[in-house]
């Protein structure tokens, strides 16, 4: 990078609240260096990933009807007598 660069970050004017007779304020100014187009969006790229936009909504819990694990056979019966146990009906 060349130099210092010093951001000053303003409210956004274009909202719907606003009057069309309101001047408009800049959203990203920059008050000293000299950066370059590509510098600028890369930091208005930043600003908005860190923004967060809109919340993702909240995870449904997932039922365990569809589980594959529901459909696997059990463990076999384990010690003296084990696999009398394995071939019983449960």
């Amino acid at each position: 990078m060349t130099g210092d660069i010093a951001v000053e970050l303003g409210a956004l004017a274009a909202s719907e609240e606003s009057s069309p007779s309101a001047p408009e304020l800049p959203v990203i100014r920059v008050e000293r260096g000299n950066p370059t187009p590509a510098q600028l969006a890369a930091l208005t790229v930043v600003l908005a990933a860190a923004s967060g936009g809109e919340q993702a909504p909240p995870q449904q819990r997932r039922t365990l009807w569809t589980a594959r694990s529901r459909f696997a056979r059990p463990r076999p019966a384990v010690g003296p007598g084990g696999w009398r146990a394995s071939a019983l009906p449960r």
